[in-house]
């Protein structure tokens, strides 16, 4: 059997010190560098949903003692992620996953555009889109399936109107002023990440919110609806601090396997139902204020609780150790194979990224990023989103829409470290990098 590297941790789930020796090479020795794609549920995680399972296995909605109990865990997980984000817990509700929570956001403004339309149906609004009209969004080119593929889909149904605004390939940033350009009398929702899962560029999130607030203000003096502001925070939460209040968003995108949760996520919605709308895509049994009904999975929700309050205690460190552990790998890469032959695709002028991501290139013709993983013994990675692991040799749709060279985004690999790895684990890495590419290169 393989082995893994084991996480190593502290108190709290805090990752031991990194040591900064060189280890020999192990080739049966695994190291899990894909942190970006999941995360290991964290030891605190496992022993509340284990209890859950056991001591709260009665239907939240039941009044008798399991019952009760089901319902205060999911109660105290809502209060926990809330605080995680800076919000209040009655604007937070549970859902599958990132998926289901970017779909219900973009289901519900195309539900709520059309409601708008119909009550002004027969108000004379000279500025207000016409009969007929649909929906506009304005995203990025590179979103997260979740968001794209929705959208697209709304587009080739005749449902909607969406502009995909190109990312700047100078900083890999969606430009605020691209943003704001893209808006018509039509739009509905701006939605743009928060941080790439491939680069791991951070968007300029709070200052689109703040240029929408203050075009909102002229919209209504002319009769045109708000446009909302929606970020999917999947990559940053658990890496960065993420406040709602700092970001001034309307509603955000959680998801708990990005931070050491279980497979479930939750959708923020500011002031839900009342400041902002939400229309269900289910309808049920009247959970989550009506809005996502079905019997709340307790164990889950426990653990995703148990996930957030981790970050909140120890989001500090856990960015310190990570951006100290990625710092040191794109050391190594450059003093091992030569600063003109790594090519660094998530690093751009101007922009923050990720503290645990590095995206980067090994120039050669017979280098591709997935040839050389399939030549790794010992780095578990991926050569971009999980979602695209099936390309083969194209090219990342996201790299090439940054600005990397299509000779150079070929090759693209992306690590990402995790609150466990440790400088001894990127000295294998790299060694395993350079056999592989020997490996590769004595082949040609």
């Amino acid at each position: 059997m393989e082995e893994v590297a084991a996480p190593r941790r502290g108190a709290r789930g805090r990752a031991a010190s990194p040591g900064g020796y060189r280890e020999k090479y192990h080739p049966e020795r695994k190291v899990y560098m894909d942190y970006n794609a999941t995360t290991p549920l964290e030891p605190e995680v496992i022993q509340v949903m284990t209890e859950a399972m056991q001591e709260a296995w009665g239907n939240p909605s039941s009044s008798y003692v399991a019952g009760r109990k089901a319902k205060d865990i999911i109660n105290a997980s809502r209060d926990t992620l809330a605080k995680m984000i800076g919000g209040k817990p009655q604007d937070v509700i549970f859902t599958s996953g990132g998926t289901e929570s970017n779909n219900l956001v973009i289901h519900s403004m195309v539900k709520h555009f059309h409601e708008n339309q119909a009550s002004k149906r027969d108000a004379v609004e000279q500025h207000s889109p016409g009969e007929g009209a649909k929906p506009h969004f304005v995203t990025c080119t590179v979103e997260h399936d979740s968001i794209r593929l929705p959208l697209e889909h709304l587009v080739n149904e005749q449902v909607a109107e969406v502009t995909f605004v190109p990312v700047s390939k100078v900083n890999g940033q969606a430009e605020v002023d691209d943003i704001l350009a893209a808006v018509r009398p039509t739009t509905c929702l701006v939605t743009i990440m928060l941080a790439n899962n491939e680069t791991g560029v951070i968007m300029p999130v709070p200052e689109i919110s703040q240029r929408i607030k203050v075009l909102n203000q002229r919209r209504a003096a002319s009769g045109l609806p708000r446009v909302l502001v929606h970020t999917d925070a999947a990559q940053a939460l658990g890496k960065r601090r993420v406040d709602v209040e700092d970001l001034g968003v309307d509603f955000l995108t959680i998801v708990g396997h990005k931070f050491y949760g279980p497979r479930i996520g939750a959708l923020y919605v500011r002031g839900l139902g009342k400041l902002t709308p939400l229309y269900p895509m289910l309808f049920g049994g009247g959970q989550e204020q009506n809005f996502r009904p079905g019997t709340e999975n307790t164990p889950m929700i426990a653990g995703l609780g148990k996930a957030a309050e981790l970050v909140t205690e120890n989001c500090e460190a856990y960015e310190a150790h990570m951006r100290d552990i990625r710092d040191y790998l794109e050391e190594r890469l450059e003093a091992e194979f030569g600063k003109k032959r790594i090519h660094l695709n998530s690093r751009f002028p101007g922009a923050e990224r990720l503290p645990n991501t590095c995206n980067f290139s090994i120039q050669g013709p017979q280098l591709q990023g997935y040839l050389v993983l399939a030549q790794c013994r010992t780095l578990l990675a991926s050569v971009g989103a999980s979602c695209h692991s099936d390309h083969g040799d194209r090219p990342s749709p996201v790299l090439l829409s940054s600005g990397i060279p299509f000779e150079v985004a070929r090759n693209a690999l992306r690590l990402s470290v995790g609150r466990s790895t440790t400088r001894a684990d990127v000295d294998l890495v790299v060694q395993d990098l350079k056999q592989a590419v020997a490996q590769l290169e004595g082949q040609a």
